[in-house]
């Protein structure tokens, strides 16, 4: 049951990057998102997986906490989760999915804004929160761009 945390958590072992592990996995959503058909990933589906991934998150993060730590490198999940978020009501063209992934990759290499403060929280929930808060702030100029139609 170990491994099954630490292949989650890793994002099937994307963690294991020394360095740049997060942005891997972000890019990963990204590459996904962009090839996977529009009319498959609706509004509502994209918000239901989620819901899946941040409660997996969560789950799998509390396990590996007391493995590897606390917040470890290891742990992308949380990246995944984030960058969904930034992706959520956006389309999903190349030019939107790029904007996005470098906005959630500011906010969660900065951390502004109270997403530091997130990291406090208690095991798997700060692993994720700090990431779902950037992903928030991310999604939010997003929707600005979208509604501004600056492309």
């Amino acid at each position: 049951m170990i491994k099954l945390h630490k292949l989650v958590a890793s994002v099937g072992g994307i963690g294991y990057i020394k360095k740049g592990g997060g942005t891997a996995a972000a890019v990963l959503v990204c590459v996904l998102y962009l090839f996977i058909p529009a009319g498959y990933l609706t509004d509502v589906r994209q918000f239901f997986l989620l819901i899946v991934v941040t409660a997996i998150g969560v789950w799998s993060g509390n396990v590996v906490d007391s493995i590897w730590g606390k917040d470890s490198s290891k742990v992308v999940i949380d990246e995944v989760a984030g960058m969904m978020i930034s992706l959520l009501l956006i389309p999903l063209t190349w030019k939107y999915i790029l904007v996005s992934l470098i906005l959630f990759r500011f906010f969660d290499i900065a951390k502004p804004l109270y997403i530091r403060k997130m990291e406090k929280l208690p095991k798997g929930f700060g692993v994720m929160a700090d990431d779902v808060l950037a992903g928030f702030y991310s999604l939010i100029l997003m929707q600005v761009i979208r509604i501004y139609h600056v492309f």
